[in-house]
Formats: structure tokens, sequence, C-alpha cells
């Protein structure tokens, strides 16, 4: 039986940890975490905010997928949204999910990002 959601992988291309660890810890506040010795020879870096961890794996060939992206809540959406626009990054803000306040970003690789948070 299913229990929880450990992370989420999401893929990047070679050389680019540096620019994922600003964005994922500076725009979106979280931590980065150190990775096992034989997991770190192979590039990539990990990162957690509570219990959400997003992992980025380098992948030789990335090319970042249109549709895919992993779903993240946050509370005091407006605020965080204008944090992210803060950073430079893109807020498209989408009215389609009822219930909720959403948008969507994208880190600087071009993962799609959606950021939701229940309507009141």
């Amino acid at each position: 039986m299913l229990s929880a959601l450990d992370h989420v992988q999401l893929a990047a291309p070679p050389g680019s940890e540096d620019l994922l660890r600003r964005y994922y810890t500076d725009a979106l506040g979280m931590t980065e975490l150190p990775k096992p010795p034989a997991l770190a020879a192979r590039g990539g870096c990990w990162f957690a905010a509570g219990p959400v961890q997003i992992h980025l794996g380098i992948e030789d060939d990335f090319r970042p997928a249109r549709k895919a992206h992993p779903g993240l809540r946050v509370c005091g959406i407006e605020a965080y949204a204008g944090r992210l626009r803060d950073h430079g990054a893109d807020v498209h803000w989408d009215t389609a999910l009822p219930g909720h306040k959403r948008f969507f970003s994208h880190d600087p690789v071009g993962n799609r990002l959606e950021f939701l948070e229940p309507a009141p």
C-alpha cells in the first residue's frame, strides 16, 4: 500500500547545478540536501521544504517536458507568486481548476512547475 510521495525527480542539462541551486533555494525558498556520495558523482542536486522534496538529475540529452509537472501546494499564493517574479521567474495564472488558486512557472532549465492553494 502506498503511504506517501517521497520525492519528485526532474531532469536537467549537464552543468546546470549552480543555476538550479540559485532558483530552488533563493526563489522557491527550499534547502539543498546533501546527496549520498555514490549519487553525488552523477551530478544534479536535491532540495527540500518541509516534507516536499525535488530531486534534479542530470540528463545528457535533456529536453524539458512540455506538460508534465509537479504540483506544489503553497500558503499565501499571491505573495509566493510575487517572490518568484522578484527573482525573475515567469508566473502564469490559471483559473481552470475549481476551488483553487494556481499558477504555472518554469525553472531556469525549462521544467514546468504548478503552484496551487485551495481557495477560501
